[in-house]
C-alpha cells in the first residue's frame, strides 16, 4: 500500500558547515520521469538490533573536564532516545585496551587458576561511572564486551602487548622485550585445558560481576583483533586456538544467557572464520560474528554463506584526532559497507576524547565529541551528525530496504521502521547541487541535494 500523499515528510541535511539542518518538507507525488532509485519495499533485508560506540576509560575521564551540566548535555545527546544520536547497542572492554588509563586485568595474580584474587575494583574509577551515567538517560540500553588482552600469566610472552610502542611513538616505551613480540598467525594464549578453563570462568566472573550492578552483558566475544600484535593490550590467536577456548567459552556464557559472537576479525579473510566454524564442537556455540577496519572485506563473503548469523561492525576505523569532514565523508562510505551487506549493528569507536585525541599509547584518533580541558567546553564532531543521520531515525527492529539504480546512483541506505515508516539517507558527494527522485510503492519523491552533503528522508506510515 503506498504512503498517503498528505503524510508529512522530515528532511534532515548536513553539509560541512551546516549540521543537521530541518529543510522544506518534499512530498510524494506522480512518477513524471525516469526515477533515480527504486525502493525495493517488498524484499526487506537484515533486521537492525542498534547502533552504539565504545565505552572507554579515557572517553569519561575526557567528559570529567566538563560542567555537570555540559556533561549531561553529552550524554544525553548520545543516549536519550528521540533527542540525539539514541545510542542502544554499545561495546566495553574486558580489562585494558588503548583507550584505558593504563595496563590492568581482573586478575594478574600468577598462576591463579581458581581467580580467588578476581576483581573490577578498577573498572569503579571510570568505566562503571561512565555506563551508569548512560543509563540514565537510556535505561534499554544493552552491553557486549571483549577484552583486548587476557591477564598476562595466561599469556605465552607475559605481557599486556604484543609490539614495541616506539613503533608509533618514539618517546612511549611499553617495556616489552624481543622475546616477547607477538606474531600474527600465532596463539600467544596459553592452550593447555587448565588455562582455557580459567579463562572462561574469568569470563563468567566479569559478567557476574557487572550483573550485580545492573549492568547486564548479553554477548561476548573472545578477543579483539585476533590477528593483530599491537603495540597496546592484545593477543593473536589462530582460528584453532579460537576454537579451543569457544569450546569452553560457549556453556561458561549460555549457562548464564550471554551470546558468544565470533570476532573481532579484522582481515578480509573469511577464511579466518571458517576455520573456526568447520570446528563441529565449538560452531554450536557461535550466535553471530564480529568485524572491523579491513574486515570489512570479509563481510559481504560471510554474509552470503552464513545468512543465519547476524554481523556486527565492531569498531569504525578511527581516523586521526583531526575530526574533520574528510573523514566524516569515509565514515558513511563505511556505514554504508557494512549496512549494505548485512551487518546487524553498526559500532563507533570512541564516544569522547580530549582535543588532539591520543591514546595512552600515542596515538590520535576521532571521536563522537572532543572536549577542550583547557575551556571547559566540548563539540560536537561531524562524525557524530553522520552515525545521527542514522541512528537518530532508525529503530531497533527495522528491517534494511534494498535499492536500485538504473542511472548509478547506489549512494544510500533505505530503511522500514517497526512502526511501518520508511527512512531513506542518501550523500550527494558532488560539489553541487544533485537532483533525486525515489521510487517507493509507485509514487515518487523528488529531492534536490544541497552539494557535498547527507540527507535522511523521513516518510511516514
Amino acid at each position: 500500500m503506498a504512503p498517503p500523499t498528505s503524510a508529512p515528510i522530515r528532511w534532515i541535511s548536513t553539509t560541512e558547515h551546516a549540521p543537521w539542518q530541518e529543510l522544506a518538507a518534499p512530498v510524494l507525488g506522480d512518477v513524471r520521469s525516469m526515477p533515480s532509485v527504486f525502493l525495493q519495499t517488498d524484499e526487506p533485508q537484515q533486521t537492525i538490533e542498534g547502533f552504539g560506540a565504545s565505552f572507554n576509560e579515557l572517553g569519561w575521564t575526557s567528559l570529567a573536564h566538563l560542567s555537570e551540566n555540559d556533561r549531561d548535555a553529552v550524554l544525553r545527546e548520545l543516549f536519550e532516545p528521540g533527542t540525539g544520536v539514541n545510542l542502544t547497542r554499545c561495546r566495553m572492554p574486558v580489562g585494558a585496551n588503548d583507550f584505558s588509563t593504563d595496563w590492568y586485568s581482573y586478575d594478574e595474580t600468577p598462576g591463579d587458576l581458581a581467580l580467588e584474587d578476581f576483581s573490577i575494583a578498577h573498572d569503579h574509577e571510570a568505566l562503571i561511572p561512565f555506563i551508569r551515567a548512560a543509563q540514565r538517560h537510556q535505561p534499554e540500553l544493552t552491553l557486549w564486551a571483549s577484552p583486548w588482552s587476557p591477564p598476562t600469566w595466561m599469556k605465552t610472552n607475559g605481557h599486556y602487548a604484543a609490539a614495541r610502542a616506539n613503533l608509533l611513538n618514539p618517546d612511549i616505551d611499553n617495556g616489552i622485550r624481543d622475546d616477547q613480540l607477538g606474531a600474527e598467525g600465532a596463539d600467544m594464549m596459553r592452550l593447555d585445558d587448565d588455562t582455557l578453563a580459567a579463562y572462561a570462568a574469568y569470563f563468567g566472573r566479569f559478567v557476574d560481576a557487572y550483573a550485580e550492578l545492573g549492568i547486564p552483558i548479553t554477548m561476548v566475544m573472545p578477543q579483539n583483533e585476533f590477528n593483530s600484535a599491537q603495540v597496546f593490550p592484545s593477543c593473536t590467536w589462530t582460528p584453532e586456538g579460537l576454537a579451543a577456548f569457544v569450546r569452553r567459552l560457549g556453556p561458561e556464557m549460555a549457562s548464564r544467557g550471554v551470546d558468544v559472537f565470533l570476532g573481532t576479525l579484522e582481515r578480509a579473510d573469511d577464511g579466518l572464520v571458517e576455520r573456526v566454524l568447520a570446528d563441529a564442537s565449538a560452531a554450536p556455540h557461535i550466535s553471530g560474528i564480529g568485524a572491523q577496519w579491513a574486515g570489512k572485506g570479509a563481510v559481504p563473503y560471510l554474509h552470503r554463506h552464513h545468512p543465519e548469523l547476524p554481523i556486527y561492525q565492531t569498531e569504525q576505523e578511527c581516523g586521526d584526532g583531526r575530526n574533520d569532514w574528510r573523514l566524516a565523508r569515509h565514515a558513511w562510505s563505511l556505514m554504508t559497507h557494512f549496512l549494505q551487506h548485512g551487518a546487524t549493528a553498526y559500532m563507533y569507536w570512541n564516544m569522547s576524547l580530549l582535543r588532539g585525541g591520543v591514546s595512552r599509547w600515542g596515538w590520535a584518533q576521532n571521536s563522537l565529541v572532543t572536549v577542550d580541558a583547557d575551556t571547559r567546553t566540548y563539540t560536537l564532531n561531524h562524525e557524530l551528525y553522520v552515525l545521527k543521520h542514522v541512528s537518530h531515525v532508525v529503530a531497533p527492529g527495522a528491517r534494511r530496504i534494498p535499492t536500485l539504480s538504473y542511472t548509478g546512483h547506489e549512494n544510500q541506505l533505505a530503511f522500514r521502521n517497526p512502526d511501518g515508516s520508511l527512512i531513506i539517507v542518501v550523500q550527494n558527494d558532488l560539489g553541487e547541487e544533485m537532483s533525486m527522485s525515489f521510487l517507493i510503492n509507485g509514487r515518487a519523491l523528488e529531492v534536490t541535494l544541497p552539494a557535498d552533503s547527507l540527507n535522511t528522508l523521513v516518510v511516514p506510515a
